[in-house]
């Protein structure tokens, strides 16, 4: 029987890994902030998609908007439910930068 997925040694994307995880938990504190509370803290999961992750409907005043990291064209998507969309580029950048334009 042969492996389903290939090796993807830790070491070679250690970096990748890091910054990644940071970014998530902004998005997360955002979910986190202005979702309202569900059993389990099932309100700041990310979930997984085709494309990456998102974070389904998040309420914001009288709209709601989604986050969604695109992993294959390497971008977050911000939209909302107006019809607006902001992108960030996710490129290798301080998570400090990320967090600022976030």
């Amino acid at each position: 029987m042969t492996d389903a997925w290939p090796a993807l040694p830790l070491e070679s994307w250690r970096d990748t890994y890091g910054t990644l995880h940071m970014w998530t938990q902004i998005v997360g504190k955002t979910r986190l902030s202005l979702a309202p509370m569900q059993s389990h803290w099932w309100q700041v999961a990310l979930y997984v998609t085709e494309r990456g992750l998102t974070t389904s409907a998040i309420p914001a005043g009288h709209r709601t908007f989604a986050v969604e990291f695109d992993l294959l064209e390497h971008n977050l998507s911000i939209r909302d439910s107006d019809g607006e969309i902001r992108t960030l580029p996710l490129t290798a950048r301080p998570v400090a930068d990320f967090y600022a334009d976030y």
